[in-house]
């Protein structure tokens, strides 16, 4: 019998993933602020606001994309490894 408050496989799961799902928003606002305020300051709004959110969103994804693949690589089974 394990340790009474450990979280369930499922659960583990949950959490990650809704950490990679709040890492990919974080960074697309942190680059619409960023272009936010460029545009502001340089009185373009808002062509470097919705440039900030696209490179955010790419870059994003290929963070998430890497941590997962790296995720396999350590050999890391998903939530349905279960079932096979």
């Amino acid at each position: 019998m394990g340790p009474v408050n450990a979280p369930r496989p499922s659960l583990v799961y949950v959490y990650r993933y809704s950490g990679l799902g709040c890492m990919f928003a974080a960074g697309v606002m942190a680059f619409m602020a960023g272009g936010w305020l460029l545009d502001r300051w340089l009185g373009t709004f808002p062509v470097l606001l919705v440039l900030g959110a696209l490179l955010g969103a790419a870059l994003s994804t290929a963070s998430i994309y890497r941590r997962l693949q790296i995720g396999r690589e350590s050999g890391e089974q998903g939530p349905d490894a279960e079932d096979r």
